[in-house]
């Protein structure tokens, strides 16, 4: 399980003051207003640098930080394809039977009468319903609509999903 997530990426300086242009990468972009310091890296590593957020704003689809020691727009330039990385104590609490989308990539997908499906490799967010992309080996992926009457147990500790597929879902069925 990480123990690090990476909730925005640095992409641009904004205005003079040293402000800095986030793209989100997440579902809950306001959770920035709760965020008090996070990490600032190129990746997730032991020698990450934590900085203090002074303030926050948002501006289309972007957030805007301010930076604490960060005053001008030469400092921020720095920090331009950076990750925000937060520790996962301090990521937003998930309602009963949610996941984090890396949680779940890897699981081991197996049917309601315990054949192995195949490995999740992707969760695709599609607006009514997420979809997990189950790779099977030496045949095509499936999509599994992530739906409870179709989910039916998720063990995260033991990277493991149950599901039941609904008919005809599977191209080799007969």
């Amino acid at each position: 399980m990480l123990h690090y997530f990476e909730v925005g990426k640095i992409v641009n300086t904004h205005g003079v003051r040293g402000e800095v242009k986030v793209i989100p990468l997440t579902d809950e972009p306001k959770r920035y207003n709760k965020l008090k310091s996070a990490y600032i890296s190129d990746k997730i590593s032991e020698n990450m640098q934590k900085y203090t957020f002074e303030g926050v704003k948002y501006h289309k689809n972007f957030v805007i930080l301010k930076i604490k020691d960060i005053n001008n727009a030469n400092e921020a330039e720095k920090l331009k394809g950076k990750f925000i990385i937060i520790n996962r104590e301090d990521a937003v609490k998930l309602p009963k039977d949610s996941f984090f989308i890396c949680d779940l990539i890897n699981c081991e997908v197996y049917d309601e009468n315990a054949n192995k499906l195949g490995v999740l490799v992707d969760v695709l967010q599609t607006g009514s319903n997420d979809v997990y992309v189950v790779r099977r080996e030496n045949k095509k992926d499936i999509l599994i609509p992530a739906l409870k009457s179709v989910v039916k147990e998720v063990s995260i500790e033991d990277k493991k999903i149950t599901v039941e597929l609904p008919q005809g879902l599977v191209d080799d069925e007969v």
